[in-house]
C-alpha cells in the first residue's frame, strides 16, 4: 500500500486529498481540502497551498482530474482560466509519476470502484448497476460532464467524452421558445447552456422575459437557493425545465453509449438528489419512442460519495499502476 495525491480541478474549485492505494484500488481517501480556483493563479500555486496545509511531505505520485479534454500539449480549462502543460507537470509539482484524466473520466473510475452503498436509486428498476456492459455517467455542475464506463470480464475501461456539449434538444413548445431565445445569445446552444449551474440562470431569464415578468434574481447562488426552496415562482419553473432537460439528455446519452445503466453525478447531481425523483426526470428519460420499453428497464442511480472526483482521480492512478 502506498500514498498518492488526488486532485480534482473543476471550473470553480480545486480539491486535494491524500489517498492510499493498493492492487489497483483505492483503499482510503483522506480529508479533502477545497480551494477556490479564482484565488490561485495556477495549479502549481494551488498545489503549494495544499502542501502548506499538511504537516508532512507531499507524496511523489498523483492522480489529477481536470475539467477539460486531456489532449495536446496545452490544456485550457473549459470553465477555468488555468492553463496546464502536461509535459511540465512532473517538474512543476515535483512528482515522480502522475496520471492525468478528464474530470468525468475520473467520476467513471469512481463509479467502477466505489461500494454499491454510494449508489442511490433514482428511477427505473431498483437493482444494482450491471456488472458487465456500458454505464453512462452524466453530471451537471459548473458545466455538464459526461463519460462512459465499459465493464468486460474482470476489467473496466473508461471513455472520456464531451457529451455535455451536444446540441440542446427541445421537446415541446416551451423549449422551442427557450431555444429560439438562447440562439440570440449564443452562436450554438449546447446541452450545457441549459443543464449546468449557469444554465439555470439562462432558463430563469428567458422564462421571465417570455412571461413579461421582471428579472429580480441576479446572483446565481441565490437563484439556485430560491429555486430549490420554491420561494420564487419563475426560479421554480426554471428548475422544473432543468430537471426535464437533464432527464432527456441523460436518456439520449445512454442510447448513444448503448448503456445498460446510468449514474447522475456532479455537484448539482447530488444536491438535486431529493428533487429529481419528484420531477419529470424519469418521464423524459424513458420517452424515446420505440425504445421506451428498453429505457424503462434501465437502472438510474445518483452517486452519493462526497468526493467522487477525488476518489476517481486516485482510482485512475491506481488502475494505471496496478
Amino acid at each position: 500500500m502506498r500514498e498518492i495525491v488526488a486532485v480534482d480541478i473543476g471550473g470553480t474549485h480545486a480539491r486535494f486529498a491524500i489517498a492510499s492505494i493498493e492492487d489497483g484500488k483505492v483503499i482510503e481517501l483522506g480529508e479533502a481540502v477545497t480551494l477556490k480556483c479564482a484565488e490561485h493563479a495556477s495549479l502549481a500555486l494551488a498545489w503549494e497551498a495544499f502542501g502548506r496545509s499538511l504537516d508532512r511531505p507531499m507524496p511523489k505520485e498523483a492522480g489529477i482530474a481536470v475539467a477539460c479534454p486531456v489532449t495536446g500539449e496545452i490544456l485550457k480549462m473549459t470553465n477555468n482560466p488555468w492553463i496546464i502543460h502536461p509535459s511540465q507537470l512532473a517538474q512543476r509539482l515535483h512528482l515522480d509519476n502522475f496520471v492525468l484524466v478528464n474530470d468525468f473520466g475520473a467520476v467513471a473510475h469512481a463509479v467502477a470502484q466505489v461500494d454499491a452503498s454510494f449508489m442511490q436509486h433514482l428511477c427505473g428498476p431498483n437493482i444494482d448497476l450491471p456488472p458487465q456492459g456500458a454505464i453512462t455517467i452524466v453530471g451537471p455542475g459548473t458545466g455538464l460532464g459526461a463519460a462512459c464506463l465499459l465493464r468486460r470480464g474482470s476489467k473496466y475501461f473508461v471513455m472520456e467524452t464531451e457529451g455535455g456539449h451536444l446540441d440542446y434538444p427541445p421537446l415541446d413548445d416551451v423549449e422551442d421558445r427557450i431555444l429560439k431565445a438562447l440562439r440570440q445569445r449564443f452562436r450554438r446552444v449546447s446541452a450545457e447552456r441549459i443543464v449546468s449551474g449557469p444554465g439555470l440562470t439562462n432558463l430563469y431569464e428567458v422564462i421571465a422575459e417570455q412571461q413579461g415578468l421582471p428579472i429580480t434574481l441576479r446572483d446565481n447562488k441565490t437563484l439556485w437557493q430560491n429555486a430549490m426552496e420554491g420561494s420564487d415562482t419563475i426560479a421554480a419553473a426554471a428548475l422544473e425545465r432543468f430537471c426535464l432537460s437533464l432527464g432527456a439528455i441523460s436518456g439520449d446519452l445512454a442510447l448513444a453509449h448503448g448503456a445498460q445503466g446510468v449514474v447522475i453525478a456532479g455537484g448539482l447531481g447530488l444536491r438535486l438528489a431529493g428533487i429529481l425523483g419528484e420531477s419529470g426526470f424519469a418521464e423524459r428519460f424513458v420517452a424515446k419512442g420505440r425504445f421506451e420499453a428498453m429505457m424503462s428497464e434501465m437502472p438510474v442511480k445518483i452517486i452519493t460519495h462526497p468526493q467522487p472526483g477525488l476518489f476517481g482521480a486516485a482510482a485512475a492512478y491506481a488502475e494505471a499502476h496496478s
